[in-house]
């Protein structure tokens, strides 16, 4: 049993002076059959740690659904990774951030529409503490205290950029510990804000990328004694849709880690392997403009997204040795690739023609949230009859966050949350005319007050200035696409369509989806969710990890939002293309 200790010149564990080398390893970001590739990698960098978030959306989708299992199953992880000698440094929220979808928060708290995120109000804090019970009640046996590799975990998450409600913090320590939680909590936040998240006798912690002086300094300034840490010591960067991929020097980044370690604090790496936004679990920015993360979480890390060491590995190994002992041997060599190829998309099938297979239409005067019709991720199509014929200005209150207008079946236009959009004139041509409009939940927001981020049409809609009335909206979640009729096709299907292709594989291996001359959609591999593509950029390729892939046929499903590739291929590549990185 390895217990850590906070003494007020440093860490001890088992009595020994200690020094956390942690990596961010996400687990709910990597294929579970890849844990163990990921997690020995990181021992061999010199890690002796790995930090990960719980992401609460994930675990309990509803309030009355909570899962442990398949990539979810943290408790597995967590035997890896002891397996692997390491410890584990866990941040189980209730909020994330993480750049993912609502900060790890489940939608289902917004069906609310006064609810308090991060804060007192009872409903939040009674969802908490169901949360709490569920998740830690099995990790109990992987605390350190019982034997586990779980050293310490953290309350809250950069709460003193968010607020200043020191009663909220305590009450959650004080559930933590209720759930048995008996190792040290610790808290972090950006220098600047370490004032506002500060506990009696719970270790503060500080996230920076740079400056570690300073950095180190502000920390030791509102905390006397006890050990220094950054909790996230960022060694890249997200990427956002229509900006430029964000990369950092490796040089730098390493002299810049050397001066940190040089003062005895202890790092996490933020992030060591950043992984992916499979599906629709992306996160967005709204600092007065919506601004949306890209499907890849690359991250410029140490480790690619396809667990390759990056020229940071290497360079951060280096300087990890000048401080500890570090595994003799060579670095690790990138792993195996599917070998090139182009796949036709020979079936398609409408998505609006069938819709009513994909979702149950819920009738109602206004457009519902999707929170009112308890769906996470995905889109609605709401549907109604328009009353008039000619001239016509479609005015929407609020889009969350990305509206395709249809007029009988034939688009109109787009409204865009990001763009500020909320009206389009056309021209109705006839009397009773059904009006759809696909709207996209492009990822709900993950920081700020942004977060109480309801998607859907929000409010009142109006036609010519009168509210449109009598309105469907059907969830379309697109959890599974087994019931999409696909058929060989001679012509393009108008508006969104699905397309299906089949491809032949001999040895299964990591590979990466290209969709160039598509525009905009998302992408699945054997059903499984690979995430979204835009032709925005900056990201041009999807990753496909190798155990999605079988041996023999394969199925790859493309909803194109807009217009298919004229030749409806799509390519798969043995490099990654995740955009230029200048602008």
């Amino acid at each position: 049993m390895s217990l850590l200790q906070i003494d007020d010149d440093g860490f001890t564990l088992d009595g020994e002076s200690f020094r956390l080398l942690s990596g961010g390893l996400h687990y709910f970001r990597v294929h579970p059959e890849l844990w163990a590739d990921r997690l020995r990698k990181a021992r061999l960098m010199g890690l002796n740690t790995v930090e990960t978030y719980a992401p609460w959306n994930l675990h309990q989708p509803r309030p009355d659904s909570f899962s442990l299992d398949g990539g979810l199953d943290l408790p597995r992880f967590l035997d890896l990774a002891a397996a692997e000698g390491l410890y584990v440094l866990l941040r189980p929220g209730p909020y994330i951030c993480a750049e993912w979808e609502g900060g790890g928060l489940p939608s289902w708290l917004l069906a609310e529409p006064d609810i308090r995120l991060r804060s007192r109000d009872p409903r939040f804090l009674a969802a908490v503490d169901d949360y709490f019970d569920r998740l830690l009640t099995p990790l109990r046996p992987y605390l350190a205290s019982r034997g586990g590799p779980v050293l310490a975990v953290q309350v809250e998450n950069e709460y003193g950029a968010y607020g200043d409600d020191t009663g909220y913090l305590e009450y959650l320590a004080t559930s933590l510990r209720r759930c048995g939680i008996d190792v040290p909590l610790f808290t972090c936040d950006q220098p600047a804000h370490l004032e506002h998240n500060a506990l009696p006798d719970i270790l503060a912690t500080a996230n920076f990328g740079s400056h570690s002086t300073q950095g180190l300094a502000a920390l030791r300034a509102r905390q006397p004694k006890g050990p220094l840490m950054c909790t996230e010591f960022w060694i890249g960067w997200f990427d956002r849709w229509g900006a430029h991929h964000v990369v950092r020097d490796p040089d730098h980044a390493a002299r810049e880690l050397d001066e940190l370690l040089a003062t005895g604090a202890s790092v996490n790496f933020y992030m060591f392997h950043g992984g992916t936004n499979f599906g629709f679990t992306n996160g967005a920015n709204d600092k007065h403009t919506y601004r949306p993360t890209v499907t890849s979480y690359d991250y410029d890390a140490p480790l690619d997204e396809a667990g390759d060491p990056t020229a940071k590995y290497a360079a951060f190994r280096d300087v990890i040795a000048k401080y500890a002992p570090v595994p003799e041997g060579p670095v690790p060599p990138p792993g195996p690739k599917l070998a090139p190829r182009t796949v036709p998309l020979t079936e398609s099938a409408g998505l609006l023609a069938h819709a009513s297979l994909l979702g149950n239409a819920v009738d109602a005067r206004r457009p519902l949230t999707m929170e009112e019709l308890e769906q996470d991720f995905g889109f609605v199509l709401y549907e109604t009859d328009l009353p008039l014929k000619g001239p016509a200005l479609l005015e929407v209150e609020q889009v969350r966050d990305r509206a395709q207008v249809f007029v009988d079946g034939q688009p109109i236009g787009v409204l865009e949350r990001e763009n500020h959009e909320h009206a389009l004139a056309f021209t109705v041509p006839r009397a009773g005319s059904t009006l759809a409009v696909l709207v996209e939940n492009q990822g709900r927001v993950n920081y700020g007050q942004g977060i109480h981020d309801r998607k859907g049409l929000l409010g009142t809609v109006l036609l010519n200035g009168a509210e449109l009335a009598g309105w469907t909206s059907r969830p379309l979640p697109l959890v599974s696409l087994k019931d999409v009729p696909f058929a060989p096709v001679a012509t393009f299907p108008v508006g969104p369509a699905f397309h299906r292709g089949t491809f032949e594989v001999t040895d299964p291996a990591d590979t990466f989806l290209r969709l160039d001359g598509w525009t905009k959609g998302n992408a699945w591999v054997n059903g499984f969710a690979l995430g979204r593509y835009w032709s925005r950029g900056p990201q041009r390729s999807l990753y496909v990890p190798a155990p999605v892939l079988r041996a023999g046929a394969n199925e790859i499903v493309v909803l194109e939002l807009h217009a298919a590739h004229r030749a409806r291929t799509v390519q798969f590549s043995a490099t990654a293309d995740l955009g230029p990185t200048e602008e």
